[in-house]
C-alpha cells in the first residue's frame, strides 16, 4: 500500500468513525463511494505528499543554485569580454 493510499484508508477510516452505526453492508458500499470520490477529487486537486513537496523543493534550491552560479560565470565573462573590447 503507497502513502497515498494509507492517508486515504486513514482518512476514510476517520470519517466512517464520525458516522451513526450503518448496516455492514451498506457502510461497505458507503466507505466504497467515498474513497472513490474524495481519490478523483484529491486527483483534480494535484495533491502532493510532503515527501513529494521536500524532494521537488530540494531540486528547485539546487537549480537556483546553479543558476545564480551560472549568473556570476556569465556576468564575469561580459566583464572581461568588455575590458578586452576597451584595450
Amino acid at each position: 500500500m503507497t502513502m497515498d493510499e494509507k492517508i486515504f484508508k486513514n482518512f476514510i477510516d476517520q470519517l466512517g468513525d464520525v458516522l451513526p452505526p450503518l448496516d455492514k453492508e451498506f457502510g461497505q458500499e458507503l466507505r466504497h463511494h467515498l474513497r472513490s470520490a474524495l481519490m478523483r477529487t484529491f486527483e483534480r486537486l494535484e495533491v502532493v505528499t510532503r515527501e513529494e513537496f521536500d524532494a521537488q523543493n530540494a531540486v528547485l534550491a539546487r537549480s537556483r543554485e546553479k543558476i545564480d552560479q551560472l549568473e556570476q560565470k556569465v556576468a564575469e565573462l561580459l566583464a572581461t569580454l568588455n575590458r578586452d573590447n576597451e584595450k
